[in-house]
């Protein structure tokens, strides 16, 4: 009986929800992924949030045991390292698929399969949830932020040559491999930065990348984490991760 009750609880993908202060969103966040036809295990990494977010996770772990985790870090340290720190733990243990998304609903649970699906059957290491491959798909942001993300991917593209035309998504879906290949030690950037970086070195190690076209909406709840210094971040790595490659320093 107890073989039959691990093998149950046994997925093959994990996804890795960063949060600070997120306890309008992280119950419903994490039942939608559950409620999913394809089975995922869920990874909270929470930067000690004063809102008791990792209570309620904690709570919710008694009703969800075997496929809800939790690690809470001491401070709030940025999405990049929030990542790494989940990327490792997801290494440890048996998962294929490794997945990034946002814990306030601006990426659609329901997309996670389709993502899944890229990665499983149709060939590609990493699977990004693009805004931007057929158009813009952004609900509720003002013009201000659609055109920063928009042209911060046209900027990308000029600056490091990839194809990618949301290069700052956040919504993704690696294949182990990627992530084993990857020396997670040497990512420097914590903000958007970091989603460039992270696809610029599977990039340069010629892994294959595809994106699927999804609907982002902004949050309703809860408040946005963008700050000048991520902006900023951004725009000058770009550079710098584009000189580090071209003297093999990347």
């Amino acid at each position: 009986m107890q073989r039959s009750l691990t093998t149950l609880s046994m997925s093959d993908g994990i996804v890795i929800i960063p949060t600070y202060n997120e306890i309008e969103n992280i119950e419903s966040i994490i039942r939608a992924v559950f409620s999913l036809r394809k089975s995922f295990h869920v990874l909270i990494v929470d930067d000690n949030s004063p809102d008791k977010t990792a209570e309620k996770v904690m709570e919710l772990q008694k009703e969800f045991p075997h496929k809800l985790f939790l690690s809470v870090r001491m401070k709030k340290s940025g999405l990049g390292t929030a990542y790494v720190h989940g990327f490792k733990w997801a290494l440890e243990r048996h998962y294929e698929y490794v997945f990034e998304m946002d814990a306030d609903f601006s990426h659609n649970p329901n997309d996670l399969e389709r993502l899944y699906e890229t990665c499983h059957f149709n060939g590609a290491d990493l699977v990004i949830g693009s805004r931007y491959v057929t158009g813009v798909n952004v609900v509720n942001w003002p013009l201000s932020r659609v055109l920063l993300s928009y042209f911060a991917s046209v900027y990308v593209r000029m600056i490091t040559g990839m194809k990618i035309m949301d290069a700052t998504a956040g919504f993704i879906c690696y294949k182990r491999k990627v992530l084993e290949t990857i020396n997670l030690d040497r990512i420097k950037f914590i903000g958007y930065a970091f989603q460039i970086e992270m696809k610029y070195r599977a990039y340069a190690k010629n892994f294959n990348i595809q994106e699927v076209p999804v609907i982002f909406t902004d949050r309703t709840k809860g408040q946005s984490k963008m700050s000048g210094s991520i902006i900023k971040e951004a725009i000058f790595g770009v550079i710098s991760l584009r000189f580090r490659k071209f003297f093999n320093k990347l």
